[in-house]
């Protein structure tokens, strides 16, 4: 298959270049398009065939459910059934944004598309290429992030056609994405609100709408996974990922012992600092995430580095933590998933 590269302007896109892409995704093609969050790989929400070439081109177990994107709220009550009055506040806040809310799915919504789920994950992207693009398709667009699965999530083109070239049909090149981390999504099912995953609206924010939100980051034994991102190995590089919490000057202390215990193994190591540190590392392939007191400047730039790691020839990465507060939360979800769990403390 031939990946057709579609260049837009980001801001001003060009109608004609989105209106060939929509046509793509309205006789069932895949298309990876820009959000705020990172690159979509986008097909028709509401037909099941289109469904599930999501799943294969992305080699995705077919019980991770899959997010539909919206551009208009008044599409919400094809998709949902018994919309909570608090999600409407939440809409208000939050809407367009890095928010998912799953809902109880109407009869409309396949099964393909929620991962067998009698539930469906639906957010408004606050992206004017992803918008259009799903006003112009003329139907709601399932879209996952634009990678092969397990691997770190593409936030820009390039790195969407470093997986999924050949693939599918067409790639949108509409700049780099401003969060990084995928969505935040909450369920809205339960009596309480829980957050599946962390992402761009924080836990803080839905606080101040909500009250209590729990925060649940993993799917029990035996349970299907009712949002991305929590069963599955996820944000990957190839390179063996060891995250090292704790006081900043022992984090620094311990990632250089590592590093010399690595490389006396013949083992190529990158050391995915912070602003603030990056001075202090002498060996290692060092490349600064961000400054740690700006959450945001490091999850905008956490995927591409990590795949920038594995262009380097990386064996080992080894990645500071910073605190869990703010976007903080969902930056250290996705090293923590990235590392696979191995988690030092110091």
């Amino acid at each position: 298959m031939e990946t057709l590269y579609i260049k837009v302007d980001e801001n001003n896109p060009e109608i004609e270049k989105i209106r060939l892409a929509a046509e793509i995704i309205k006789r069932g093609g895949l298309v990876a398009f820009p959000t705020e969050t990172v690159y979509g790989l986008g097909a028709n929400a509401l037909d099941e065939e289109s469904a599930v070439k999501i799943y294969r081109a992305k080699n995705r177990p077919q019980d991770n459910p899959l997010i539909v994107h919206i551009q208009e709220v008044k599409e919400l009550s094809l998709l949902a059934k018994n919309v909570p009055a608090k999600a409407y506040e939440l809409i208000e806040k939050f809407w367009p944004g890095p928010l998912t809310i799953i809902f109880e799915k109407s009869d409309r919504v396949p099964y393909k598309t929620t991962g067998g789920l009698d539930t469906v994950a639906v957010r408004m992207p606050d992206h004017a290429v992803a918008r259009l693009l799903i006003r112009e398709s003329g139907v709601p667009i399932a879209a996952p992030s634009a990678n092969l699965s397990g691997k770190p999530s593409p936030t820009n083109a390039q790195d969407v056609m470093e997986d999924m070239k050949g693939r599918i049909d067409a790639v949108i090149d509409g700049g780099h994405s401003k969060f990084g981390v995928e969505s935040t999504v909450l369920d809205l099912t339960g009596n309480v609100p829980v957050i599946l995953r962390p992402g761009g609206v924080t836990r803080e924010e839905l606080k101040e709408v909500l009250g209590h939100v729990h925060l649940e980051e993993n799917v029990k034994e035996g349970e299907k996974p009712r949002s991305p991102g929590l069963k599955y190995r996820h944000y990957s590089p190839r390179a063996e990922v060891y995250l090292v919490v704790g006081d900043k000057k022992e984090q620094v202390k311990k990632i250089k012992e590592l590093a010399l215990e690595f490389e006396k193994k013949g083992l190529k190591v990158g050391i995915l600092a912070t602003a603030q540190t990056r001075g202090e590392y002498l060996q290692g392939n060092v490349l600064s995430a961000g400054d740690r007191d700006a959450p945001l400047t490091i999850s905008s730039n956490l995927f591409s580095l990590l795949r920038r790691f594995d262009r380097m020839g990386m064996d080992i990465i080894l990645a500071e933590g910073i605190p869990e507060k703010g976007l903080g939360l969902a930056v250290m979800n996705r090293l923590k998933r990235a590392s696979g769990y191995k988690i030092i403390s110091v």
